[in-house]
This record gives C-alpha cells, structure tokens and sequence, in this order.
C-alpha cells in the first residue's frame, strides 16, 4: 500500500487525510475551529492561531503503522489557484507539510483549496467527465466555475460569475447566529427549517442579474422577518429558498454560455440535504447534478491528499 497525505487549513477547519491509489481514502480526521459564542466568524490571526495548535495533534493522531508509507504530501496554500489568491491560514499547514516532506525527502504537492473541494466532489460523486461546470458554495466562496480536469494534480479553471457581495455560507451564517445558533450556523439551520411551513421557502426573493447574484439584498430581508417575530423555523426554510432559487438561475446562465449540462455541486452550503433536493428538481430536466459526499463538501484535506496522488503517479484517478 502507498499512501498519499493531504494538509488543509482554511477559515474554519484544520484536516489531514490520507489516501491510496486502491482503496480510496483510508484515514481522515479534521477539527473544526473554535469561534465564541454570539461572533459570526474569526479573524485570521485567531484562525491562524489556533491551526498552529490542531497541527500537532492531527500529526500525532495519525496511526503509527500508515507512515512509513507515506509517499508524497499534498497542501493547500491558497483560497483558489490565482496568483493573487492568499489567506494567511493557508501558511501553518504550508510549514509542517514542507517540513515533514523535506525530512522525509519525499514531494511536496502544492494544490489550492478550491481546487481541493473539486477534486473530493468529483471523487465521492464519481464524476466521469474531464469538463463540467461547478457551483463551489459555502462561507467563503459562491463562484459559478467552468472546469477542465485534464491534467493529473491540476484542475483548470475558469470563473464564470458569483456573488457581488455575501457569499451563501455567509448569509446562512448571519441569519443562523441571529435566530441563536452557534457558529458556523450551516448543520443547525438545516436541523431548525425541517419545523418549517413548507410556503416559508418563498418568502425570501432571489437577487440574479446573470452571472451576478447578491444575498445582501435578502439578509436584510430576513432579519427584518427575525424583527416581525416569525417562526424561526420558517426563516431558516425561507434562506434556504433563496439559495436554492440563486443557485438554480445562476446555474442556467452558465449552461446556456457553455452548452455544458454535467455539473458537481462543493463546498460546505452543498452539504444541505433540502437544497440538493429542491436544486435536483429545479434543474433535472436540463442537467445531470453530481454532489460531493455530505461530509466530503464541507472543508476537508481529501481532494488535497487525492491531487498529490493524481500529480505524483501522473494519472487522474
């Protein structure tokens, strides 16, 4: 068995994973950052932070047995595959990965986290195509994305369009810590909107102008519902309305530019059971949707340690 490590520190969570050419992925473990109660997010120095404590841990947790046969390591050191895309989070798992590599003299595979959520979507749906549109969704990034997995280790892409302004992870998030959910809101949200009405879905407009879409608009909009005293169930139903209808007319705008019709849906928003039902059907007749595993959308170093395989054997797998 040869195993590949992947390394993930993004806004919210530090992941390690392991993977093998045959069996797939064999060790995973991840820990979500910690952001007091009542905040709606972390300042990187803070998310930095506290990466530079779960390292270690995630390191040490690792069963004895797997590394000796580690081969290669794989590490995301930016938002997205830009020469202008930086987070500072992305630098402690930069440094112990370029470390445990240059130890151990074996390569080092520098990937994106984007690029991650991709290659852990297009794995877990069993995505056959080499070109197919994307929606990464969560509380960093809400882009509409023209793929092209043509090359071991490396996706490219294009961006098509996305958010003027929130982000739908970010407009959960909001909603989510006013009605008094802990932070990041995404899992509680959806557990609170199965009480809903189901009209409530309607109550939020949806702010598409082509490949722009807005939440600020609808944000506004939902905390002035949270004002009127609404059934905080029916608000959690009516946001995830709105994303699912955004979602939908940005999605059709991309499929009528390029007539591609496969599409793989990331990133943590997409972990949304009622979405991905409601999403299926707005979009069934025109297009094949393909989801990442529940837990595979949400930040995780799969596709990380997944691209390393891919660049190191010189094969997509």
């Amino acid at each position: 068995m040869t195993l590949y490590l992947g390394i993930d520190t993004s806004a919210y969570t530090t992941s390690l994973a392991i993977v093998d050419e045959q069996a797939g992925l064999v060790y995973e473990n991840r820990k979500i950052l910690t952001v007091p109660e009542g905040e709606r997010g972390l300042a990187q120095s803070a998310a930095l932070f506290q990466h530079v404590q779960n390292l270690p841990q995630l390191v040490t947790a690792v069963p004895p047995e797997y590394w000796e046969k580690v081969s290669a390591l794989g590490v995301s050191t930016a938002p997205r595959p830009l020469k202008e895309s930086y987070m500072p989070v992305f630098l402690p798992g930069y440094g112990v990965a370029a470390a445990m590599a240059s130890a151990r003299c074996i390569p080092l595979v520098e990937t994106s986290h984007q690029e991650g959520h991709l290659a852990a979507g297009v794995a877990s749906s069993k995505l056959k195509e080499s070109h197919f549109l994307a929606i990464h969704v969560s509380g960093g990034t809400t882009e509409l994305l023209e793929v092209h997995h043509a090359q071991p280790g490396k996706l490219a892409i294009r961006l098509l369009g996305g958010t003027t302004d929130l982000h739908a992870g970010q407009f959960v998030d909001r909603v989510g810590v006013r009605l008094g959910l802990p932070f990041p809101a995404g899992k509680s949200l959806e557990e609170l909107a199965r009480q809903a009405d189901p009209g409530a879905a309607a109550w939020l407009p949806s702010a598409v102008r082509g490949f722009e879409v807005s939440f600020s608009g609808v944000e506004t909009a939902a905390q002035r519902l949270i004002d009127q005293g609404k059934n905080p169930a029916d608000v959690a139903r009516a946001v995830e309305g709105c994303i699912v209808r955004t979602l939908g007319k940005l999605l059709q705008s991309g499929m009528e530019k390029t007539a591609l019709s496969e599409i793989l849906i990331v990133g943590g928003v997409a972990s949304n059971q009622f979405i991905r039902k409601e999403l299926k059907k707005r979009l069934a007749r025109h297009a094949n949707l393909h989801w990442a595993e529940p837990d595979w959308s949400r930040d995780n170093a799969i596709g990380v340690a997944l691209l390393a395989l891919e660049k190191v054997r010189g094969c997509i797998i």
